[in-house]
């Protein structure tokens, strides 16, 4: 793999980023997982949770990005998520209504933008097919919430789901990110010296 053609991210720690967000993501639908009480209540405060943190972590990781429209967009992706986290926390007592609608605005919008990233930068970046999985998936909970009958048990049940396949998928990619790089940067290397 040439300079020219490396992803336009900064390949030594952005699986750190992925990393984190699959930690937050797996914390988050095992907390759901082991909890008995799935009610309204701790839904929002699971997915204020997440949102919140989620938001800090795109947010700030942004900043390893390159391409500058993906790195604006992961920014507002991660401005959103701390104010619905914020909102979310805030209204935990608000009710089954709140979660679904806030899940939803949050679902779509981040889902959409980071699809949107994804497909931005295929075939320039190694995240990309990370970025339009996740981004599906999200736009998905997102439907899925506006359908659903008004059951807390049930939303908050889905949402733990979500949370524990975006976790592991990020998780892995996060790892094949690291070591993927690690051993392309490792042919890079290999074909100079050939060619020295």
């Amino acid at each position: 793999m040439s300079t020219a053609a490396s992803p336009r991210v900064s390949p030594d720690r952005f699986w750190i980023v992925a990393l984190v967000r699959a930690i937050v993501a797996l914390v988050a639908g095992g907390f759901i997982t082991f909890d008995p009480e799935h009610s309204a209540r701790v839904g929002l405060i699971v997915f204020g949770s997440y949102a919140l943190v989620e938001g800090i972590v795109v947010g700030l990781g942004a900043l390893l990005l390159k391409d500058a429209v993906t790195k604006w967009l992961f920014v507002a992706q991660g401005i959103l998520g701390v104010i619905v986290g914020i909102a979310a926390l805030s209204l935990n007592g608000a009710g089954l209504g709140v979660l679904l609608y806030g899940v939803s605005v949050w679902a779509l919008l981040t889902g959409f933008a980071e699809l949107y990233c994804g497909i931005r930068t295929r075939g320039r970046s190694e995240s990309a097919r990370d970025w339009m999985v996740i981004g599906v998936l999200t736009v998905v909970l997102a439907l899925v919430y506006l359908f659903i009958p008004p059951d807390a048990l049930l939303a908050v049940g889905l949402f733990g789901a979500y949370a524990v396949i975006v976790g592991v998928y990020v998780g892995i990619g996060a790892f094949t990110l690291k070591f993927g790089l690690a051993h392309a940067n490792t042919d890079d290397e290999n074909a100079s010296e050939k060619h020295a």
